[in-house]
């Protein structure tokens, strides 16, 4: 069981995606559980730190896609400047899709943002 409480974010997207279709929670319910699928894959699912070092990417267990690697502090910068300095965007976006985990966080990130966004206008719209 302690294995699997890393993995929280899956079932929660899982139950989010299968609430859709059902439209009977209303926005702010919506709003909190796509906001926490979209914070667990950006800052929490396990996958490979992937930052740049002396011999190629870094191979250690990272926390989020967003994140570097406990083991070296500067990992954990490096990670988070790519998002926030424009010329470094399309490195970051190479650095998402490297392997079929990284690839499956991203999409989860992505999915999670947008059927947050559209869930949560339809039910405001419906009323």
């Amino acid at each position: 069981m302690r294995g699997l409480r890393k993995y929280w974010g899956w079932g929660l997207l899982a139950v989010m995606l299968t609430a859709i279709w059902s439209w009977s929670l209303g926005p702010a319910v919506l709003i909190a559980g796509w906001a926490l699928v979209t914070a667990y894959f950006l800052f929490q699912v396990p996958v490979w730190c992937g930052a740049e070092g002396r011999q190629g990417p870094c191979r250690n267990n990272s926390s989020g896609i967003m994140l570097g690697c406990n083991q070296v502090r500067q990992h954990k910068f490096q990670k988070l400047k790519l998002a926030f300095v424009p010329r470094r965007w399309r490195e970051l976006n190479r650095g998402l899709w490297v392997n079929p985990a990284k690839c499956l966080a991203s999409a989860g990130a992505v999915v999670g943002i947008v059927t947050g966004i559209v869930s949560t206008t339809v039910s405001v719209v419906r009323g």
